[in-house]
């Protein structure tokens, strides 16, 4: 990926509004951003004072089968009464393009903040991990990845040692640092471990609340173990999260079966995220 590809340099605000209007919307407002580290996404209001969000996805990061991958799979939450935001169908396709971007148009649906301390709250949102991995196990991803080793690890660290961001006088302790931890989740991860559809990126700023939860930006999914979307709803300190997680399952339960052994997947995957999302910080800054 170079580093033209991983910028939007050419995305300036009249290429917006002309790719609205190409797929049917008159902006009666203007472009609000909101936060988003992988893409571009913005709110919008349209002539009738109806809102919704315009997302325009990293150059090169996903193919188009990938995005449609993820946009048939928020169609299938959304038939299966998840409360999830799918993209909206124009000319029964969800993935537009414009001047070389990929986009896709969302229904807004606001909310307040999903409160991560709220064991009630908690509880609710795993009950409907459960039916999201319901969904997710009805069928696999073809395009999109499975999360593992190469791509959580080992490529991030080739990315690590040609980086010019990393100090040369302690590149040498960093990349040992990653290569132990590269060895040591590589002696606990688990390969025969059963994996289906994930929402992939499911923290608690990717939760919305309104009389119940609501999950939002499933540009991350991919196939992976169930745990990769409970672990995230984890916080404070450990006692307190052994009980959260006790918690979770239980209520996860409801709906779908959980594998135990997972739960030793969780600090492999913690860490994993960490290179990984250090990895895309490094390519941005380049």
């Amino acid at each position: 990926m170079n580093d033209q590809a991983f910028t939007f340099q050419t995305l300036h605000p009249d290429t917006i509004m002309d790719a609205l209007f190409e797929a049917g919307y008159s902006v009666d407002s203007g472009l609000t951003p909101l936060n988003s580290y992988e893409n571009r996404v913005y709110q919008f209001q349209d002539e009738d004072r109806q809102r919704f969000v315009v997302k325009f996805y990293r150059p090169k990061r996903w193919s188009a089968e990938q995005i449609q991958e993820e946009h048939q799979f928020a169609h299938d939450l959304l038939n299966d009464e998840v409360p999830v935001a799918a993209p909206i169908k124009f000319n029964n396709q969800t993935l537009l393009t414009h001047e070389g971007f990929y986009y896709a148009v969302f229904p807004s649906l606001g909310g307040r903040q999903f409160e991560a301390d709220n064991i009630d709250q908690m509880e609710w949102v795993a009950r409907y991990l459960g039916r999201i991995h319901q969904t997710g196990r009805k069928t696999s991803f073809i395009a999109r990845p499975t999360i593992g080793i190469q791509e959580y690890l080992i490529e991030p660290r080739q990315v690590f040692e040609t980086s010019a961001f990393i100090p040369s006088a302690l590149k040498d302790a960093f990349l040992s640092a990653t290569d132990k931890l590269i060895g040591a989740v590589k002696a606990c991860w688990r390969d025969d471990i059963s994996v289906l559809r994930l929402h992939g990126d499911c923290h608690a700023g990717n939760i919305l609340w309104r009389d119940g939860p609501l999950f939002v930006d499933l540009d991350d999914a991919r196939m992976g173990p169930a745990v990769q979307d409970l672990w995230m709803l984890l916080n404070g300190d450990k006692a307190e999260q052994r009980m959260q997680l006790e918690t979770i399952i239980e209520a996860y339960e409801e709906f779908s079966p959980f594998n135990s052994d997972e739960i030793a997947l969780i600090e492999p995957l913690r860490a994993m995220r960490f290179v990984y999302l250090s990895r895309m910080v490094n390519q941005a800054l380049g």
